[in-house]
């Protein structure tokens, strides 16, 4: 085989690699990953960055959300205001719907990710 011709498959297998949908280990940027979802429940993991906001976004139902790496967050509503909460890994928390339902993003406003399990419950009142 001629070397430009190695060179290119090389080539072509490196980036074919770094543009591979396969499921395997997910960065953490992806966000929302799904894990488990039927009529009552929605259930994502999402991992946030430090400095990287998540897109402001809305929720319909209450949540509760477990920290699996917990950290300081800031809650930032789309009117500019905004609430610091410190999750304990390990630790779960409520969400009500009507926090949710206010258009927000989430900063991480630590040093190294964090990383929660999110519960929607689809039926609660």
């Amino acid at each position: 085989m001629k070397l430009p011709l190695i060179r290119s498959a090389i080539a072509a297998a490196i980036l074919m690699a770094g543009t591979s949908t396969l499921p395997s280990q997910p960065s953490p940027q992806t966000g929302r990953i799904p894990q488990f979802e039927n009529s009552d429940v929605s259930v994502w993991k999402t991992t946030i960055l430090p400095n990287l906001p998540l897109t402001m976004h809305t929720h319909e139902h209450p949540r509760v959300i477990v920290a699996l790496a917990g950290g300081d967050i800031k809650i930032v509503t789309e009117s500019g205001s905004s609430e610091a909460q410190h999750w304990d890994t390990g630790k779960a928390y409520w969400l009500s719907a009507d926090e949710g339902k206010k258009r927000h993003a989430d900063v991480n406003t630590g040093h190294a990710p964090i990383e929660v399990m999110v519960v929607e419950l689809k039926n609660a009142h």
